[in-house]
């Protein structure tokens, strides 16, 4: 028997086990199939809900997702600060609304306005904090050994981590916070429904089609945003003169340098960019979710690196599609199944489809270690 077919048949065994594992453990954790599928028949369009807000969430996972892929594609690291960095965009976002006035005007052009400063702002300091974070703690390392740069990695993280929890803490911020102690989740207002309300506006953009769905100015908001940026990002990488530097540098960074590419200027660039669409993701989960916590960036990240391996670590358009999956999986779970059992049921897919697909869904793309 050949080699390849003893892995297959291995992969099968273990496939079979996770599966008798997951069907014993079904009706603890909700999955059962008769109850699920009564449900479905009684209300079909609750499933289409659930896909609503699979769709909203995995759009935010997929922008936090594609800083890692890009990353890890070119240099082989798993820049675990980066989820924290996503945190660090929605309390930049929520301190500028409040520094603006934003939070407490009903003047729908003054809030668009305070938005669009909050986005723009919540960006450049999400870039130039990821930017920072490569320039003084990975750029030494790039010649060492790969735990070394993932523990420095875990390091910056705790060090973000513990930034949130001392800005959430601030005083002067209690009163757009919400809540005192920077433990407690934040209050992040929503400012779309305000804006909806000014202009006598139901916030349910179905509310008079008679169909029985919410489909709020929220999700249309996520959905646009995340499609276009993850569109921009796609046209850049592929058609500009930076973007196919990357490219060449995430395929042979000696040869790349011999071409005469800065490859310095190519990471440090990757990291701008990973770093300003977790800044956007910050301010879009913050007006989806409408809550702000020093700790949100560590779920967020384990989800996004997911989807990163799940799609193909270091290709774009599979951080995209993992992100998508992750969020429909756990809307599915939450609606469905049983919340507490959603992260479970999550990874329980991830590793029956690594089983099959060990690169992921659409394979990866990385090059040497830079």
């Amino acid at each position: 028997m050949g080699k390849a077919s003893k892995l297959n048949i291995r992969r099968i065994v273990i496939a079979a086990l996770v599966l008798y594992i997951v069907l014993l453990l079904g009706p603890i954790a909700g999955f059962d199939i008769p109850n699920i599928a009564a449900a479905i028949q009684a209300n079909p369009l609750q499933l289409v809900q659930f896909l609503i807000i699979g769709l909203a969430n995995g759009a935010i996972i997929a922008i936090i997702g594609l800083g890692y892929t890009m990353v890890y594609g070119i240099i082989e690291l798993v820049n675990f600060a980066h989820g924290d960095v996503y945190m660090i965009g929605v309390f930049t976002s929520l301190t500028v609304l409040s520094l603006t006035g934003t939070l407490d005007t009903d003047s729908p052009g003054k809030i668009i306005l305070g938005l669009i400063l909050a986005l723009v702002i919540a960006i450049a300091v999400g870039a130039g904090l990821n930017a920072t974070v490569e320039r003084v703690a990975y750029r030494r390392l790039r010649n060492s050994s790969r735990l070394a740069a993932l523990i420095s990695a875990i390091g910056v993280s705790f060090i973000l981590e513990n930034t949130g929890l001392i800005w959430a803490a601030q005083s002067w911020l209690v009163p757009s916070f919400g809540t005192t102690g920077g433990a407690s989740q934040k209050v992040f207002p929503d400012l779309l429904g305000k804006i909806m309300a000014a202009y006598g506006l139901d916030v349910n953009l179905l509310a008079n089609t008679g169909i029985a769905l919410r489909f709020t100015i929220k999700d249309l908001m996520v959905m646009v945003l995340a499609g276009a940026m993850m569109l921009a990002l796609r046209l850049f990488v592929q058609n500009t003169k930076m973007g196919k530097a990357m490219r060449a540098t995430a395929q042979n960074r000696d040869a790349a340098k011999m071409l005469g590419i800065d490859i310095d200027w190519v990471i440090s660039t990757t990291f701008l960019i990973g770093g300003g669409l977790a800044g956007a993701a910050g301010l879009m989960a913050g007006l989806y979710n409408n809550t702000a916590w020093w700790f949100m960036g560590f779920r967020a990240g384990l989800q996004s690196f997911t989807a990163a391996v799940l799609g193909g670590i270091g290709n774009i358009t599979g951080a995209m599609l993992g992100g998508i999956l992750i969020g429909l999986l756990a809307s599915f779970s939450d609606g469905y199944l049983n919340a507490r059992w959603t992260n479970a049921w999550v990874f329980a897919t991830l590793v029956l489809i690594l089983l099959f697909r060990p690169s992921g869904l659409l394979g990866e793309q990385v090059g040497e270690k830079a």
